[in-house]
């Protein structure tokens, strides 16, 4: 089997007539610079995978197991990831802004640095994930579980914090601004 993808570019109408009968198997495969733009990846195994630097925008990965994958610098803005798997993934510095995780498991997760303008983050389980630095301004993240994630210089501007419980610990890591009158 063919696993190293580096820089290929899949036709979206292509991998999406392919995946209607299949569930792809991609795990350990290295799509480095992979174009997958608009690609239909519904419940694709991804586990370990290397999509480092790949494009990934507009992507359906709903129920997609992304465990372990490494995807430094990967662009998934607007991206479906909804209930995906992406416990102990690496998403430093990626662009997540507006994509849609809600349920999404990134227990353990890196998301350093990384760009979740406007993510929608409903019900996710990020416990233990290291949000360090990420830019979370407008995100919703109601209902999402934090519990040890590492909230140090996380910029949460505008955000949707209902129904979060994190510890005083992780209060403390953040930083408040308050608003001139």
């Amino acid at each position: 089997m063919i696993k190293d993808l580096t820089g290929v570019t899949v036709e979206q109408d292509k991998i999406s007539k392919y995946l209607a009968s299949e569930i792809l198997d991609l795990e350990e495969t290295n799509l480095q610079s992979a174009n997958l733009r608009s690609a239909n990846l519904w419940s694709a195994n991804l586990e370990n995978a290397d999509l480092e630097d790949a494009k990934l925008q507009w992507a359906k990965l709903i129920n997609a197991n992304l465990r372990g994958a490494y995807l430094k610098d990967t662009i998934l803005s607007f991206a479906d990831l909804r209930r995906s798997n992406l416990e102990d993934a690496c998403l430093r510095d990626a662009n997540l802004s507006y994509t849609d995780l809600r349920g999404a498991n990134l227990e353990y997760a890196c998301l350093r640095e990384a760009d979740l303008r406007e993510a929608d983050l409903r019900e996710a389980d990020l416990r233990e994930a290291d949000l360090y630095g990420a830019k979370l301004i407008e995100a919703n993240l109601s209902g999402a579980k934090l519990q040890g994630s590492d909230l140090k210089g996380a910029d949460l501007e505008g955000a949707d914090l209902e129904g979060i419980k994190i510890t005083k610990e992780q209060l403390d890591q953040l930083t408040v601004i308050e608003e001139n009158e």
